[in-house]
This record gives structure tokens, C-alpha cells and sequence, in this order.
């Protein structure tokens, strides 16, 4: 007869504690994110008496109809979509050209590349230099305004640049045997080898671009030009300052006490249905780039 080992008392007790504490992660995770749905639902009154945790008291619709009603809001809401596909590309064209460069051992200078890279993780410009940058560049009102300046994370170029130094050197030799010259090695070899660590930095910077809000309202003038974040991010302020902050904002300051989860739901949606799609290729991806192999 053949012999099945049986998990040992240790190894039963190990994984009743592990999935104990797993579970308990997860509901630490979700709650948060469970009561921001539930207070985006709820009326002013049971809000503001805290009886509101994971399900909706007092069902309330009023600020939703007002935001989605409201045309500025979906006018935003373009402009975001267009800001955040727009320097997602230039990000990803900028830092997997950049990162390949430095994958390169052989290549001279290399040390000084990854230096003047490294050098920006800790030292910059500041705030009135760079404002006085993009104006003078004539990048102001424009989407290149938030592309352009925060194109390059340094922190996704390293990740980037290991996995590339992790790739096999034989297909490349191989390649350039076959007559493939540097960008086609890149574009028909490396890239289709990359899917994971691509997919993961296409989603750090997609979600870098969509929620950030203090670029566009530094370098944009126009309200028709502001994305979603901003227009967003004056509801609050009107709401709860009684400012001017749109049409929708004296319908708001009676209902302002929900106005916070519903922006946080409205802005975090898309990107909580993009990453199901990408999700697969984001731990593999991180880890891949982070620890050569």
C-alpha cells in the first residue's frame, strides 16, 4: 500500500492561525472602503450621529443626482480621462526607453544615468521653479502641463531597469544575429517578454495621474479645464466653507455631510474597475522587477 503523508498537528495548527489572521487583513482592508460606500448612501442626519458603519441609514441619493447632473462634472471628468491616458503613454514610452538604456552594462556612462535618476528621488527643483518652468515653456492650460514634469517615477524606472537585466542576454544576441536593430529588439523581443512588469507600472501611473488634483489646479486657469479631482475637490471646499465652488455647490451645502465619501466613490470607481484586468500581472510584476534573477 502506498503510504499518504498526513499534514502534521503543527502544520493544521499553522494554517488555521494563518487563515485567521488572513481573514482579519481582509476585513481591515474592506471595511473602510464598505462604510465610505454605505455614508455615500446615507442621509446628513445618521452621518453626522455616527450610525452609519457598513450599510446605508436614511437612503439618500440627493448629492449623486446633483454631481451627475451637474455637465462642468462630466466636462472634468473627460478632461481626466484625457490627462491620465495621455501621460500614462508618455510615462511608459519615457521610463521603458530610459530603463533598457540603463539594463545595458556595457553601455558608457551608465553609472552617471542611474545617478542623475536617483539624484531626483531626494533633491528638486521646488515649487516656484518649477512653476516658473512650465510657464515660461508655454506648457500651461495644457495636458503636457501634467504630463511632461512628472513623467519619469524613479521608483518605476528601477523596477523596470532590474527586470530587463533579468531577461536571458542570448534571445537579444540572438536577435541582433537575425539583423533586429536596438528598437526592434526592444519592440519584438523585450516587450512581449514584459507583460507583467508593464501592465503593473501602466497601473502605478494611470492611478498616480487619475487622483492626482494639485498639478491641474497649479497649471490650469480655466474650470473647463480642470479633471474630475479638482472639481471634486471644490464641491468640498464650497460645501463645507459655503464658498463658490459651481453651480451645484448651494444644493450641496444641504446635503454636506455625505459629499466627502461620494467624491471618494466617484473618483476611486473607475480605477477599481480597471484593476481586476491588470490584477493578475501585478504581483508577479512587482517582484519580478524588484528582485533580479
Amino acid at each position: 500500500m502506498v503510504s499518504v503523508n498526513r499534514p502534521t498537528r503543527g502544520y493544521r495548527v499553522f494554517q488555521g492561525v494563518n487563515g485567521v489572521i488572513l481573514t482579519l487583513v481582509v476585513v481591515v482592508t474592506l471595511y473602510p472602503f464598505v462604510n465610505i460606500i454605505a455614508r455615500s448612501f446615507s442621509s446628513e442626519r445618521q452621518i453626522r450621529a455616527g450610525e452609519v458603519t457598513l450599510w446605508p441609514k436614511g437612503f439618500n441619493l440627493t448629492t449623486y443626482k446633483i454631481v451627475l447632473q451637474d455637465s462642468m462634472f462630466w466636462r472634468n471628468y473627460g478632461n481626466t480621462v484625457l490627462y491620465t491616458v495621455v501621460a500614462t503613454a508618455v510615462a511608459m514610452v519615457l521610463t521603458t526607453c530610459y530603463a533598457y538604456v540603463l539594463s545595458k552594462k556595457q553601455l558608457k556612462g551608465r553609472g552617471v544615468l542611474v545617478g542623475v535618476a536617483v539624484f531626483t528621488m531626494f533633491f528638486t527643483g521646488g515649487l516656484i521653479p518649477n512653476y516658473v518652468l512650465v510657464t515660461s515653456l508655454g506648457l500651461k492650460n495644457s495636458v503636457w502641463a501634467i504630463a511632461l514634469p512628472n513623467a519619469i517615477s524613479v521608483f518605476n524606472l528601477l523596477v523596470m531597469k532590474a527586470f530587463f537585466e533579468s531577461l536571458p542576454t542570448d534571445l537579444e544576441e540572438a536577435a541582433q544575429i537575425d539583423g533586429l536593430s536596438t528598437y526592434g529588439i526592444l519592440l519584438r523581443i523585450v516587450l512581449p517578454l514584459s507583460k507583467a512588469v508593464v501592465a503593473t507600472m501602466v497601473l502605478f501611473y494611470s492611478v498616480s495621474f487619475w487622483n492626482s488634483w494639485f498639478s491641474a489646479f497649479l497649471y490650469m486657469d480655466k474650470t473647463e479645464l480642470m479633471p474630475a479631482t479638482v472639481y471634486l475637490r471644490n464641491l468640498i471646499s464650497g460645501a463645507t466653507t459655503g464658498g463658490n465652488a459651481g453651480a451645484a455647490t448651494e444644493q450641496l451645502s444641504q446635503v454636506g455631510a455625505n459629499i466627502q465619501s461620494v467624491t471618494i466613490v466617484l473618483t476611486a470607481l473607475p480605477i477599481l474597475c480597471v484593476y481586476p484586468f491588470v490584477q493578475r500581472y501585478f504581483v508577479s510584476g512587482v517582484m519580478l522587477g524588484a528582485v533580479k534573477g
